[in-house]
């Protein structure tokens, strides 16, 4: 381990500066490696990992050991000193002895969440990431800074968690600046998903929980591979690694298997889901992010069900439920998509996208200058930017890796 007492003893490079990336999901985990991408190439800077105590740890251990990250045992990471801290989620944070920057996992902070403990009282529902109930532990506001998508968001958590505001940093979105990066490799992208250039590809999306599209609408993945003529249409599915790994990859796969046999397009959970996107055509989905990161490359957008009380109306994910046209499962598929291709046009969610966030190609450059900032280094000279994403690859009718893709 390259932290620890007699850590000197044993390295081979000793680093000024020591760095916890704290994982506390698959999907925490994917978003953070984008940050952590930006310290990459300085070798000043030792990266350690550990797992942080969450319900949908399951999955993460898999993650840091295909990446090859040093991973501290979280009852050790908890005793040591470290110059920065990162995380994307909450569990555990006021543990960690490090300035501590916390950035959000998904299309900004859009989901309302109340926490339940032990059959007592509901407390009011906030929107997770931008409440006291996550951001402030006996008093004291946990983070040195919170990551901000949108100068918007600083008014929201002005209103819910005020002491907060003063640690806010609007960043931008590493997502939304990477997609846009992408969109120059979609035809690489839809090779990998074994689209045809006569293909309209149909991207499903879904978060998780009982109110999400998988949860709510199991058989739709199937009815659109039995309705959907082949010659035009080809169905591919972005399931939130929350399914995945709350029911187990077995589960999953064998609940899909006679859709993957109608040759279903489903991506795994470790797979980088953010190239599907700038492949498809049409994107069907919930109040998830992943139809919110839908606007930003192109797709027509049709939303299943309501997200009811589950999503901030303020947030770009509240804009694109209210604006959005939805899928209606009493009618004919074919006809809707064909009447979304029809009305559609590119800049038809230019206001979901614009509430995305207000930093748009910056994300990099303000994420390192805040990550340098709190560890007192100086910046490497190098103009950071975004990279396109990975090409996605798939999962084959026997379970395993159908493709990879390459760029």
């Amino acid at each position: 381990m390259p932290v620890g007492p007699d850590a000197a003893r044993w390295v081979t490079r000793r680093s000024r500066r020591t760095v916890l990336v704290i994982v506390h999901t698959v999907t925490s985990g994917q978003r953070l490696l984008d940050v952590v991408g930006l310290l990459a190439a300085d070798l000043r800077v030792q990266v350690v990992f550990t797992i942080g105590p969450d319900v949908f740890s399951n999955g993460v251990a898999e993650l840091l050991r295909r990446i090859g990250g040093v991973t501290l045992p979280w009852h050790l990471a908890v005793r040591e000193q470290f110059d920065l801290a990162i995380c994307a989620a909450y569990g555990g944070i006021e543990n960690i002895h490090a300035p501590l920057v916390v950035i959000p996992h998904g299309a900004g902070y859009n989901k309302l969440v109340s926490r339940r403990l032990d059959g007592g009282a509901v407390a009011a529902r906030g929107v997770y990431g931008l409440s006291a109930q996550e951001l402030v532990r006996d008093g004291t506001v946990v983070p040195s800074a919170i990551v901000l998508a949108h100068d918007a968001e600083r008014g929201r958590l002005a209103r819910s968690c005020p002491e907060a505001v003063a640690v806010a940093e609007v960043v931008g979105d590493a997502s939304h600046d990477r997609l846009v990066a992408s969109s120059c490799e979609r035809r690489a992208y839809r090779r990998a998903l074994r689209v045809r250039d006569e293909h309209e590809l149909v991207a499903v999306t879904s978060t998780w929980g009982p109110g999400s599209l998988f949860g709510r609408h199991p058989g739709l993945l199937r009815r659109m591979l039995t309705e959907l003529p082949r010659d035009r249409y080809r169905i591919a599915a972005l399931l939130h690694p929350n399914i995945w790994f709350g029911h187990g990859i077995w589960q999953i796969r064998t609940w899909l298997a006679d859709c993957l046999r109608y040759e279903l397009a489903l991506v795994p959970p470790e797979a980088d889901w953010r190239g599907v996107l700038v492949a498809a055509d049409h994107v069907v989905g919930d109040h998830g992010s992943a139809a919110v990161y839908g606007t930003v490359c192109g797709a027509s957008v049709l939303l299943v069900g309501d997200a009811g009380d589950d999503v901030d109306p303020e947030s770009a994910g509240g804009l694109l439920a209210s604006t959005a046209p939805r899928l209606r499962l009493d009618q004919p598929l074919p006809a809707q998509l064909r009447w979304a291709a029809a009305h559609h046009h590119p800049g038809r969610h230019a206001r979901v996208v614009a509430r995305l966030t207000s930093a748009p190609g910056r994300f990099d450059r303000n994420m390192r200058r805040l990550m340098y900032r709190l560890m007192r280094l100086p910046q490497p000279l190098t103009v950071p930017r975004a990279d396109p994403v990975p090409a996605p690859y798939l999962i084959g009718v026997s379970g395993h890796v159908a493709f990879k893709g390459r760029r």
